[in-house]
């Protein structure tokens, strides 16, 4: 599922929230209850058999081979039934999930004589026996998960909770809190269902794209003008949501618009390797009044070609890598103060002689003549090459320049 289903909270059960620690319940399901699903390489998006099911095994037989990549002890991992089946003399895979079918210990042993694990070396055996009856331990005795009940239900006790339980460890994303935040604090909307449906929405416009809530969030602050778009907790409070809220329909149109955009310039999962790009060009959108059919009508040609150029260099030259904000504050600030039309001039004369220019010196040329088939990079520097293609055509690279 690409969400999860919406919770019931219209009986009369008390209803109680994972605060912290979801991330390792939830890999906690995963492996006992769940499964995991990841593309093969070489497979189309929509191949139905690109994203086989796989569930967690252990090895019963040895360790994992120690290498400079993992220091673990146990080998585990993700695979298909008929991965699991090829059984060797080195290994033989256990499903995680079976464990919860043992109810005594005395069914270990059992298992492992049906199963022929016994009939092997010594030191499998006992490995074996040993890692089964670890992973019974741990499962059904050992009382591993700790928690701390809080009963109050203010947003704001909760909030300080989540910020002051994390803020020793790894930053996490912000973007389900904040959903949570947004969808308590908007008046006349679901937040989180407006927006999960529309990063699915923007998701399969033109052959596909790969935006997240995050890049939603992100686009809302800059196209409501906040002077602050740090994806920080606090410029998400009351007076922001209920400003974004009202602002909703035309960030959602300028967002959609800017991507039909890029999807006629060829553009997709594949290629647009940063999706900040996008947030300029929809804050232009939305700045010219959000003219019909932007991406098609024959008004605007002269736009797009400046727009497809800064898009192309933006890419190429990778502005946005770093401190992205720094580049969207000062890109905001030249399209606002511009005229009707899109600024390109005024683009590259704001980031001319820093290192997030889009002018191109002699290195930098020599550097894309490196870029090759399968690169991520190679169909913007194609774009520029082949400026005469109509890309609403959707070209393979090979398609515009020849592989061979």
């Amino acid at each position: 599922m690409r969400h999860n289903p919406k919770a019931n909270v219209t009986n009369q059960d008390d209803i109680i929230g994972i605060l912290d620690g979801q991330q390792r319940l939830t890999s906690l399901y995963i492996a006992l209850k769940g499964s995991y699903a990841y593309k093969e390489p070489h497979k189309r998006w929509n191949n139905s058999h690109a994203f086989p099911i796989r569930h967690l095994y252990l090895n019963l037989l040895s360790p994992q081979k120690k290498t400079d990549q993992t220091d673990l002890y146990y080998d585990f991992t993700f695979l298909s039934k008929e991965e699991a089946k090829k059984q060797n003399e080195e290994a033989f895979w256990f499903k995680i999930e079976d464990i919860l079918n043992f109810n005594e210990e005395w069914e270990i042993n059992d298992f492992l004589i049906q199963e022929g694990v016994m009939d092997k070396s010594r030191e499998q055996k006992e490995f074996a026996n040993k890692t089964l009856f670890k992973l019974f331990s741990t499962i059904h005795k050992t009382p591993i998960i700790n928690y701390y009940l809080e009963k109050d239900e203010s947003l704001d006790k909760v909030l300080n909770i989540f910020i002051r339980v994390n803020s020793g460890g790894t930053i996490l994303s912000y973007s389900d809190l904040l959903l949570s935040i947004a969808s308590a604090q908007w008046k006349d909307r679901d937040a989180r269902e407006e927006i999960t449906s529309f990063v699915d929405e923007i998701n399969n416009i033109g052959i596909g794209f790969k935006f997240d809530k995050d890049f939603v969030l992100k686009s809302s602050l800059v196209l409501s003008d906040f002077k602050n778009i740090a994806f920080k907790v606090d410029n998400f409070n009351k007076e922001s949501m209920l400003k974004i809220e009202e602002d909703w329909i035309d960030i959602k149109r300028a967002i959609q618009d800017a991507v039909r955009l890029f999807s006629s310039f060829g553009y997709s999962r594949d290629t647009l390797t940063t999706n900040y790009a996008v947030i300029p060009i929809a804050y232009y959108l939305r700045k010219i009044g959000l003219p019909n059919n932007f991406h098609i009508s024959e008004k605007f040609i002269e736009e797009r070609k400046n727009i497809k150029y800064w898009i192309s260099c933006a890419i190429i030259k990778r502005i946005f890598g770093g401190a992205p904000d720094a580049v969207l504050r000062p890109l905001r600030e030249v399209i606002r103060n511009s005229n009707t039309t899109f600024p390109l001039e005024g683009i590259i004369s704001e980031f001319k002689g820093t290192n997030k220019t889009i002018i191109f010196t002699e290195d930098d040329i020599d550097n894309l003549l490196q870029y090759k088939y399968g690169q991520s990079y190679t169909y913007s520097v194609l774009t520029f090459l082949y400026p005469h293609l109509d890309y609403k055509n959707k070209f393979h690279v090979d398609h515009i320049h020849p592989k061979s």
